[in-house]
């Protein structure tokens, strides 16, 4: 099946090279370039790509808010992959929030924007361990402040779905938790799917969210 893929950055040289780089993939298509959110959310509304791959930094409606209004219709079933320089964004944590379904380096190859593309169309979460650091890191630097209130839905989850998420936060695979856990991948994938539902989450990544907004993962916690 092909990957509808749009991408949204303020840079044309970007927009371009990106293009090209996707283009050449076979199971890959990018149906538009825009250059600024407000034209990431007008295309994606017309257009629904599967992925729109969103810079963060762009000229009037900027990437957080574009992700913020694509992920919060729910006619558009489309996973946005966030572009950061990371060493100069503050805002990727912001991102996740607004609904993201992971982030990458604007550094990354095009083989690994290409594996980024197709990890958050499956509906997984695109947090390497590097960049979870970082994501712990931010989320330390904002502090409890920045938490939403969760009510009980902590409560809704039995006590091995609540040990799946934390682990789903400390960013492991559903291999990884299967091992650590000692049970079937499968049975993993369930627990996930179960969580997403009980919670009404988009995918991993806001499981992730979540996780430390509750306060069940703290950063200094270890897998």
């Amino acid at each position: 099946m092909t990957i509808r893929v749009l991408i949204a950055d303020d840079q044309a040289m970007v927009r371009e090279a990106f293009s090209v780089l996707l283009g050449a993939q076979p199971d890959l298509a990018v149906v538009a370039a825009v250059e600024d959110g407000a034209a990431a959310v007008a295309r994606t509304a017309e257009l629904r790509p599967d992925v729109v791959v969103m810079d963060i930094r762009m000229p009037g409606l900027d990437g957080i808010e574009a992700t913020r209004r694509i992920t919060a219709d729910p006619t558009s079933s489309a996973k946005v992959l966030v572009l950061t320089t990371f060493n100069l964004d503050e805002y990727v944590y912001e991102a996740l929030r607004a609904g993201a379904s992971g982030f990458l380096l604007k550094e990354a190859s095009g083989l690994e924007l290409a594996d980024g593309i197709r990890v958050v169309a499956r509906g997984d979460a695109l947090l390497s361990p590097a960049l979870t650091k970082r994501l712990i890191t931010e989320f330390a630097r904002t502090g409890p402040a920045a938490r939403r209130p969760t009510g009980a839905a902590v409560d809704r989850l039995t006590s091995r779905e609540t040990e799946v998420l934390v682990q789903v936060a400390q960013g492991l695979s559903n291999a990884e938790i299967a091992t650590a856990l000692t049970v079937a991948e499968e049975t993993v994938k369930t627990h996930v799917g179960r969580i997403l539902h009980k919670l009404a989450l988009r995918d991993r990544t806001q499981a992730a969210v979540f996780a430390y907004e509750s306060g069940l993962v703290t950063p200094g916690t270890t897998a």
